[in-house]
C-alpha cells in the first residue's frame, strides 16, 4: 500500500519500487494541499475506477495501477484487491483524481483538517498525535424489568 506524507503545503504519495514499476510512474506524486477539493473513503475502490489504463497495469479484482484515461479526465490509480481506499479529487493538476488503496484514509482526512509542521510526516503519525474531538459513544440502557 502507498505511504501518504503531509506537511503544510503538500501531500506526497510515496510509491515503493514495485509500485512504481506496476504504475509505470518514475517518481512519487506531490500534490499541493490547495489543489485537494474533496477526500472520500470507500471500502471498494473498484467501483470508482473509470476509463482504461494508459499506461498502467490492470489485473481485474487484483491490481489496478497507473494513469487511467477517460472522457472525464485522467486519474492516478493504485488499487489492490478489495481493501479500504481513499478517493482524492483534485483541481488544476495533471490528474483529476487519485484513487489509492491505503489503510490510512481516515488518518488522511483527519490530518488535512489540522495545522501540521513544515516537515513531511506520515499521516498516521499526524492523526495519532493530534487532539481530534471524538464524540463519546452513547450508553445503551437496558430495558426495565417489569413484574408480570
Amino acid at each position: 500500500m502507498v505511504t501518504l506524507l503531509l506537511d503544510q503545503t503538500q501531500l506526497e504519495v510515496v510509491l515503493s519500487p514495485i509500485e512504481r514499476a506496476a504504475a509505470f510512474h518514475r517518481d512519487n506524486l506531490r500534490i499541493e494541499r490547495s489543489a485537494i477539493t474533496k477526500v472520500q473513503l470507500t471500502d471498494d475502490a473498484w467501483t470508482w475506477l473509470r476509463g482504461v489504463a494508459s499506461p498502467g497495469t490492470h489485473i481485474p479484482g487484483v491490481l489496478a495501477a497507473g494513469r487511467w484515461k477517460s472522457a472525464r479526465g485522467e486519474d492516478f490509480v493504485f488499487i489492490r484487491r478489495r481493501k479500504p481506499s481513499v478517493i482524492i479529487d483534485l483541481e488544476g493538476l495533471e490528474f483529476d483524481r487519485l484513487v489509492l488503496t491505503t489503510r490510512h484514509g481516515l488518518a488522511l482526512t483527519q490530518a488535512l483538517r489540522l495545522d501540521v509542521s513544515d516537515a513531511l510526516e506520515d499521516v498516521a503519525d499526524i492523526a495519532a498525535t493530534a487532539a481530534i474531538p471524538v464524540q463519546p459513544k452513547q450508553k445503551r440502557r437496558k430495558p426495565a424489568v417489569r413484574p408480570a
